[in-house]
C-alpha cells in the first residue's frame, strides 16, 4: 500500500487507483431480509458498569422493512449487568412448551466469552476498594479520574482479555483506509493501528468480544458522495451494502443484532452514516467525535473520542508548554466564524479586552501555537458540530481548555472527570467569561494545569501506539461498553 514501514501512518492512495474501485463497493450486495426492533439503553451516567439496561426484542415481520438486515434464526438476548447479581431472565419470556427449549443447550464459545467478561466485571468492582495495582508504565491517580483504581483494573483486564475482529471485506479507499494528516486524522490512525495490532486483533471471530466495521466516513465523503448535492443516499447505500455483506457471510451481526459491533467516525457526518441502518445507530457502539446528545448520541452505548488535527501526521513539535507563571494571557481563541456559538464569542470579546485574546484571524507573524503556550486558558467553542480540535491542542500545549458548547459529551468522560482539569461553559456564560475565569484562583489554575499535563498521555497519538495513549483509550471505551451487556446465543 505504499507504507515505508509497518507502522507508518496509513497510506493515501492516489485518485487514479480509485476510479475502478469506486464502482466495486457500490454494487448492491445480497440483502438478508429480517425484522427486529431494539429497545435501546436508557440515557444514564456511565460508570465502569453502567446502571442502565440493554435489551433486544424481535418483532413480527412487516412488508416494508426489507432494507433492514437481521436474520432472526436465533434468539438473542442482552441482559442488564449493572448489578452484582445478573438478571438472567429473558426479555421476552419464551414459550416453555416449545420442544427445542427442553433440550439441554451446549456450552458454546460465546458462553465462554461471557464468563470471561463476567470475571472482568467482578475484578473491576473489587478494585474500587483495594490498594492500587503496581504498573511499570503508569498508575492512574488523582481527581482527574472518577475512580482511578477501577479504571486501572479495567485497563489491565482489557489488555489481558479484549479481542477485536476486523472484517476483511471491503476495498480501499473507503474501507481499511482513512486520512492521517487532517482534522479527521483519527479515523485513519485508528483504522491503521487496529489492523496492524497483534495484541488486540484476532483473526478468529469466535474469540472476539467485538467486531469492527472498518469503513471511513471521510473517504465516503471524498469518493462516494457527490459534492454539494446534500444527498446522503450513496453514503447510506455503501453502509447498507457492507453490513448486508458481512451479515450474509458471518453469523455475528445477526446473533446480537449488531450490539457487539462498532463503527468509528470523526467526520461531522458520522452520525448520519450510522442512521443508514436502524440497528447500527440503535444497537451498535458508535465511536464518534461528534458526540452530540441532542442528535442521538447515547453516552451509555456510544463512545466520544477526540478530534485531533495532525497537520504533519505526528505530534512531534506540538506537545509541551511553559508553567503557569510564564503565561501572560488570560484566555485565547483564534478561528473561523462558523456555527452558532463562535459569532457570539466574537461579538462579545473580539478586540474588547487585552486579557481575552479573541481573533477571527491572527495578525501576520503571530504563531497560533505560540499563543496557546502563552495562555492560561484556551477557549474551545463548538463550530457547526460540537467537537473541536482545539480541546486537544490546548491539552498538548499545557493550556487549560475552556469548553463552550451545548449537548457535548467530552472524550473518555466515562473515565475522566473533566471538571477537575477544564472549564465547561454554556453559551449564556459567554458575556461573563472573564469574570468566571478570574474567579479561578492562581493556585487552582496551577492545579488544573498540572492535571492537564497528567492526562495528556490519554490524548497523544503514537505510531506504534503506547500504553494509555489515545488508541488504547478508544479501545478501553469500547471495552467498557461491551462489559455492560451480555449476548446469549440460543441454539
Amino acid at each position: 500500500m505504499g507504507c515505508s514501514s509497518r507502522w507508518n501512518c496509513c497510506a493515501w492512495w492516489g485518485s487514479e487507483a480509485f476510479s475502478t474501485l469506486k464502482l466495486l463497493f457500490l454494487v448492491p450486495l445480497i440483502v438478508v431480509v429480517g425484522f427486529a426492533s431494539v429497545k435501546g439503553p436508557s440515557l444514564c451516567r456511565w460508570g465502569f458498569i453502567a446502571d442502565c439496561s440493554v435489551s433486544f426484542t424481535p418483532l413480527p415481520s412487516s412488508s416494508n422493512s426489507s432494507s433492514q438486515i437481521l436474520h432472526q434464526s436465533k434468539e438473542t438476548e442482552v441482559f442488564n449487568v449493572s448489578k452484582p447479581e445478573f438478571n438472567l431472565a429473558p426479555v421476552n419470556k419464551p414459550d416453555e412448551s416449545h420442544p427445542r427449549l427442553k433440550q439441554k443447550r451446549k456450552f458454546s464459545f460465546l458462553d465462554r466469552t461471557e464468563v470471561v467478561l463476567a470475571q472482568a466485571r467482578a475484578a473491576i468492582r473489587e478494585a474500587r476498594n483495594r490498594n492500587r495495582t503496581l504498573d511499570s508504565d503508569y498508575v492512574p491517580t488523582g481527581p482527574m479520574y472518577w475512580n482511578a483504581k477501577a479504571f486501572h483494573r479495567s485497563y489491565l483486564e482489557m489488555e489481558k482479555q479484549f479481542k477485536v475482529f476486523v472484517y476483511e471485506e471491503g476495498e480501499t479507499p473507503v474501507f481499511h483506509n482513512g486520512p492521517c494528516k487532517s482534522i479527521y486524522s483519527m479515523e485513519g490512525n485508528f483504522i491503521h493501528a487496529i489492523e496492524m495490532n497483534d495484541h488486540f486483533r484476532t483473526k478468529d471471530p469466535k474469540k472476539a468480544h467485538v467486531f469492527f466495521l472498518p469503513f471511513s466516513v471521510v473517504m465516503m465523503v471524498r469518493f462516494v458522495y457527490e459534492r454539494d448535492s446534500r444527498d446522503f443516499g450513496p453514503i447510506k447505500k455503501t453502509v447498507i451494502d457492507y453490513v448486508n455483506l458481512i451479515a450474509t457471510r458471518y453469523p455475528y451481526w445477526n446473533r446480537s443484532l449488531g450490539a457487539d459491533h462498532f463503527m468509528l467516525a470523526c467526520h461531522d457526518w458520522g452520525p448520519e452514516a450510522s442512521f443508514s441502518l436502524p440497528y447500527l445507530h440503535k444497537n451498535s457502539i458508535r465511536v464518534l467525535c461528534n458526540a452530540n446528545t441532542s442528535e442521538g448520541f447515547k453516552p451509555a452505548k456510544d463512545v466520544s473520542f477526540p478530534e485531533i488535527n495532525l497537520q504533519t501526521g505526528s505530534i512531534n513539535g506540538f506537545v509541551g508548554g511553559p508553567s503557569a507563571s510564564k503565561r501572560s494571557i488570560l484566555a485565547f481563541f483564534a478561528g473561523g466564524v462558523h456555527g452558532p456559538i463562535r459569532p457570539i464569542l466574537l461579538e462579545h470579546w473580539e478586540n474588547k479586552d487585552e486579557d481575552i485574546q479573541v481573533h477571527k484571524y491572527l495578525p501576520k507573524g503571530v504563531s497560533y501555537y505560540g499563543m496557546l503556550r502563552k495562555s492560561k486558558f484556551c477557549l474551545c467553542p463548538s463550530g457547526y458540530e460540537v467537537a473541536s480540535p482545539r480541546v486537544v491542542e490546548a491539552i498538548y500545549t499545557g493550556c487549560v481548555p475552556v469548553l463552550i458548547s451545548e449537548h457535548y459529551v467530552p472524550p473518555f468522560s466515562d473515565v475522566l472527570n473533566w471538571k477537575s482539569f477544564s472549564v465547561e461553559l454554556s453559551v449564556k456564560d459567554i458575556p461573563i467569561l472573564k469574570d468566571i475565569l478570574m474567579s479561578i484562583s492562581p493556585r487552582q489554575h496551577i492545579r488544573m494545569q498540572r492535571r492537564v499535563g497528567q492526562i495528556r498521555r490519554h490524548f497523544e497519538v503514537h505510531s506504534p501506539p503506547k500504553r494509555f495513549d489515545v488508541f488504547h483509550m478508544i479501545l478501553h471505551s469500547v471495552w467498557l461498553r461491551r462489559l455492560n451487556f451480555r449476548v446469549r446465543d440460543d441454539q
